[in-house]
């Protein structure tokens, strides 16, 4: 589809280039690119200060780009919003489900945050990165018994999801370490709704995640009757990707009710975590409220519930995972082959694919891409970006509209940070990509490539098969 010539100067990959330059005042999960993103003198995109095609050179390609800029900059939006807008104690935590790995860690604890872990591989991660253990909090709706011993030997906070989990972990506390209580949260379904996809809904009743609020009396119950158990807070999370601000504030007001139900049973609550869920803008359209916005609708829903109850404030913790990570980081991709299906579609396929980035075949998601070596380029036609799995549904994007490209063009895909490293696979037997962290001009290394070796190396070849020759 040939666009007008108007359009084409609007629609340019300079577009998605912020007008203010100066990342403090910018909300990162309001921009499409880091913080950082500019185009140098020869049209190539440049990203903390690294061009793109250079990066693709050195480091192969696809490559995950990570603005550093980018991540600091809302870890420090978090920490700092939650501090004007709560006179109580504050605690932000990285939900690094979103991007688990140990440089992402260790700059999240170097800005001060704790991080929100869902597996004993993540809580290992996170401890291998030097994030100290009363700043990890241990999620999951299924922990296993390895998971949970790690838990209580590292000493991290223990988020209790269900009844079964609650007395395996009384009854492992006390063979475990029996003269050391193991610090609790209880998980609750706050019964909130909120529009996003149904697979990323978690608030609602109907969820596999948390104590339904009916059973919280027994639950507290037992939780007073072993008190190897020290709870110290109530958690409950509505979902993710999330632009409303009301759910988010019914949630202050909610979880303050259980507070006070938790007192009944001489619980001696003293934090509320309200989980995470800002969403980020991946195209034009979206509009999510700034972080500090969204800081400042939780602290007055938690301060004003308190006050009308005439409860002291609780320390106040959230997980913002998506909202840090994901805005700071692009996928770049080489492109290959292009297939002209006439009056129907054009297809453009590039060296990666639902391996690198399994959010469009899994939720639909959408994205918008940019052609990183010619950004000032006019926009001529549409296109459907193809993966180069052996699999129809291997779609990164539809109606994507870019300049005309040539086999060996830098296409790269903005707001890939959350869930497509955490989420990758070697569908295919493809090596996942590598990723580096840039700044100020230098580019390093946070994961290797891996290497057809790497795919093989915990296969077993049973010895009947190996060849006698």
């Amino acid at each position: 589809m040939l666009l007008t010539d108007s359009t084409q100067v609007q629609n340019s990959g300079q577009r998605y280039l912020s007008a203010n330059s100066h990342p403090d005042s910018r909300s990162p999960n309001q921009e499409l690119l880091p913080l950082t993103a500019t185009v140098n003198s020869q049209d190539c995109l440049e990203i903390g200060g690294c061009d793109v095609q250079g990066l693709i050179e050195e480091f192969g390609s696809p490559l995950y780009i990570l603005d550093e800029v980018t991540v600091r900059t809302a870890c420090r939006q978090y920490r700092d919003a939650f501090a004007r807008y709560y006179s109580g104690d504050t605690l932000v935590l990285y939900a690094s489900k979103a991007w688990n790995c140990l440089a992402i860690c260790a700059i999240a604890a170097s800005e001060g945050l704790g991080v929100d872990v869902v597996s004993g591989g993540e809580l290992y991660t996170a401890l291998e990165a030097g994030v100290p253990a009363d700043k990890l909090y241990f999620h999951g709706n299924n922990k296993s018994i390895a998971e949970l011993q790690l838990a209580i030997e590292s000493h991290c906070t223990i988020v209790v999801d269900n009844q079964l989990e609650l007395e395996t972990l009384a009854d492992l506390a006390q063979k475990t370490s029996p003269d050391t209580q193991v610090r609790i949260m209880i998980r609750i379904t706050p019964g909130i709704e909120c529009h996003t996809h149904d697979y990323i809904r978690t608030g609602h009743l109907d969820s596999k995640f948390g104590f339904d609020p009916h059973t919280l009396d027994n639950v507290f119950a037992f939780i007073s009757q072993n008190p190897i158990l020290d709870c110290i807070g109530l958690h409950a999370h509505i979902g993710s990707q999330i632009f409303e601000s009301q759910p988010h504030k019914d949630l202050g007001a909610v979880l303050v009710d259980y507070l006070q139900k938790a007192a009944q049973f001489n619980l001696s609550i003293q934090e509320l975590n309200v989980g995470g869920g800002l969403g980020i803008r991946y195209t034009e359209d979206d509009d999510p409220p700034t972080i500090d916005a969204w800081v400042k609708g939780v602290c007055e829903a938690v301060v004003n519930a308190c006050n009308q109850q005439q409860l002291p404030l609780p320390r106040l913790l959230s997980e913002p995972g998506r909202s840090i990570i994901g805005p700071a980081c692009v996928t770049a991709y080489t492109i290959g082959s292009r297939k002209e299906i006439p009056q129907t579609r054009t297809y453009l396929a590039v060296d990666g694919g639902m391996s690198d980035n399994p959010r469009p075949i899994t939720y639909q998601s959408v994205y918008r891409p940019v052609v990183a070596n010619r950004m000032s380029a006019p926009i001529t036609e549409t296109v459907t970006i193809a993966g180069k799995h052996c699999e129809s549904g291997d779609i990164l994007l539809k109606d994507a509209q870019l300049p005309e490209t040539q086999p060996g063009d830098l296409l790269v895909i903005m707001g890939t940070g959350a869930y497509n490293y955490s989420m990758a696979s070697n569908y295919n037997r493809v090596p996942r990509p590598a990723a580096v962290l840039v700044k100020d001009g230098t580019a390093e290394l946070i994961v290797q490539r891996e290497t057809y070796q790497d795919l093989i190396r915990f296969d077993h070849l049973p010895k009947r098969l190996v060849s006698q020759d």
